[in-house]
């Protein structure tokens, strides 16, 4: 059987397309296609439908929420934190499987950032 190897890309909409593009890269490190397309490092990636009625993303109303691997999550949510960002933390989203923290981008989009445990 055929599988896929990687995830391509994550598109979503946008009121401001070109100024979200520019905070993701400015934030987070993440490039749109000019002049070359983001590249991830090689490591796990989760891919997980939730219930419909989940609280986990926030608002009812989204659909989608991206997880970003990050080498240090403190050194992140310092980073963030100074340029303005509201990072959210708590220490029951901490489990076996790493540390997390959430962000949200100016249009209101939820970002997790997890430190996987080596």
């Amino acid at each position: 059987m055929q599988k896929v190897n990687g995830i391509g890309g994550v598109f979503f909409r946008a009121k401001d397309p070109q100024a979200l593009s520019a905070w993701y890269q400015t934030h987070l490190g993440v490039n749109h296609y000019d002049p070359a397309p983001w590249k991830q490092r090689e490591g796990y990636t989760v891919f997980a439908p939730f219930a419909q009625d989940t609280e986990y993303f926030g608002q009812a109303d989204q659909q989608w929420m991206i997880n970003f691997r990050v080498d240090d999550l403190a050194a992140m949510i310092a980073q963030l934190q100074a340029s303005g960002i509201r990072v959210e933390t708590n220490p029951d989203w901490n489990s076996e499987v790493g540390k997390f923290a959430r962000i949200h981008d100016p249009e209101g989009n939820p970002i997790e950032l997890w430190q996987p445990n080596q």
